[in-house]
């Protein structure tokens, strides 16, 4: 009982540090995207959406599948009491993730014309992407040294890296805005782009300045080429499928946003009118209903170590403890979320965008919260028992369930039927996430103070 406690405390504590992070960046977030709005209207802020699909690709190529190896490979050193090891994860990730940033940057930044006319369909992005490549090394370097943090749970130091990305990347798009505005121009997606370079570079400073900081004059154990090549195999082993399944889900999901506002244009929208509508959808009123995910995905980021340490521990009953507590607080959440954005999203739109359609949008979505909620948890928790395969399969059949919504019912329904996609979408993720959890530990149930196995 009193490891369990202990670590109730811990998630709880690296949760509050993130949670808190992450709220004020939301914050900060909200009035950067009614800036944007303002600035560069729906149109502009539909356009720099489009290029969403093809940062996720990016960074799911050079960082994500190896940031959680890494978060999971450390825990389970640490769980180990072994620091070194856990030290040689966090090198042999970054030195695998900053080659492939390199190949990634300079693919994009050659071929940046290429994806705006081929894929993304709209020659005005050519730029972005051009501007975007520059993104790619910073990120990767301050995602591995968070994911070594992750895993140590010690989350005060991405909760400072995301800050400290949120203030760079809006104060340097407001300085770039009033430089323009003093020479009578006005703010260009370029500059908003540049934005998130300037926010990438700031975070990896700060993160690498901390490390050298707490770590850099702290000697580790020489290693072995066979326990380094043990290392790299254990890393690759979980990355590799991790980030394949990554890839091909940002592909789809790349798919889905790109032949949204096609299929609007079939429905009868003008080009323009199609834009603005998906720049209000994505940029302004899923904003707002992914505020409270602040909670449950700084949970969900904890979850992953935490689960994986007790695996390795074998500790079945501290396993089954945060399943149930997990689905039972995402629930509790969702509910409230639903009942908050029934009541007051006509008023959010428009209060904060000045925009009716961007209320609706939130009515209607509000009642994906408790779906949203636990996919995203279950999804961390199935990560950290190893089973990554599932967590892809179970993605891949909610991104085809709005794909099958955006290609048959949008240019018939309109984009209505597109939010009830996405309902129906993540509510059969959550479902099934729930369902093949039960499956997984059948052969226990839960007590009030503790978790006993079934005979």
């Amino acid at each position: 009982m009193k490891k369990l406690y202990s670590t109730k405390s811990t998630l709880l504590t690296g949760t509050l540090f993130l949670t808190l992070a992450g709220i004020l960046t939301r914050i900060i977030g909200f009035f950067y995207r009614i800036f944007l709005s303002r600035t560069i209207g729906a149109e502009g802020l539909g356009i720099y959406q489009l290029i969403a699909p093809v940062t996720a690709i990016c960074f799911a190529f050079t960082a994500a599948g190896i940031q959680t190896s890494i978060s999971k490979f450390v825990s389970m050193e640490v769980g180990r009491k072994n620091d070194a090891g856990a030290k040689t994860y966090l090198s042999i990730g970054l030195f695998i993730s900053l080659c492939l940033s390199t190949l990634c940057s300079f693919f994009l930044y050659h071929y940046a014309d290429f994806i705006a006319v081929s894929w993304l369909g709209d020659k005005r992005c050519t730029p972005l992407l051009a501007v975007l490549s520059f993104s790619f090394i910073p990120c990767c370097i301050h995602a591995c040294i968070n994911g070594y943090y992750y895993g140590l749970k010690k989350t005060a130091v991405p909760s400072l890296c995301q800050l400290t990305e949120q203030f760079a990347r809006v104060g340097s798009v407001y300085l770039m805005y009033q430089i323009a505005v003093s020479q009578g121009k006005s703010l260009t997606l370029s500059m908003v782009v540049w934005g998130i370079v300037c926010g990438e570079a700031a975070s990896t400073l700060v993160s690498v300045s901390v490390f050298r900081i707490s770590d850099g004059n702290r000697r580790t154990p020489g290693k072995s080429r066979k326990n380094l090549y043990t290392c790299t195999k254990n890393l690759l082993s979980m990355a590799v499928p991790l980030t394949s399944n990554r890839i091909v889900l940002n592909l789809f999901a790349g798919f889905e946003n790109v032949m949204l506002p096609n299929r609007l244009l079939a429905f009868g929208y003008t080009q323009s009118e199609a834009l603005s509508v998906y720049g209000i959808l994505t940029g302004m009123a899923m904003s707002v209903i992914m505020f409270p995910s602040v909670i449950t995905n700084s949970v969900s980021v904890l979850l992953l170590p935490t689960i994986s340490e007790a695996q390795a521990a074998g500790k079945r009953n501290k396993i089954l403890y945060t399943i149930k507590k997990t689905i039972e607080s995402c629930l509790l959440l969702g509910f409230l979320s639903t009942a908050g954005f029934l009541v007051t999203g006509n008023f959010l739109g428009n209060f904060l965008f000045n925009n009716a359609l961007v209320g609706t949008f939130i009515a209607t979505l509000g009642w994906l919260c408790p779906f949203l909620y636990l996919s995203s948890t279950l999804s961390s928790i199935l990560h950290g028992l190893g089973h990554p395969g599932i967590t892809f399969e179970l993605n891949l059949v909610s991104c085809t369930i709005r794909i099958l919504f955006v290609l048959l019912a949008v240019p018939v329904w309109g984009i209505r039927s597109y939010l009830w996609g996405i309902l129906v979408s993540q509510a059969v993720t959550a479902l099934l996430s729930i369902f093949i959890l039960l499956r997984k530990t059948a052969g226990y149930t839960f007590g009030r103070n503790n978790i006993k196995t079934q005979k």
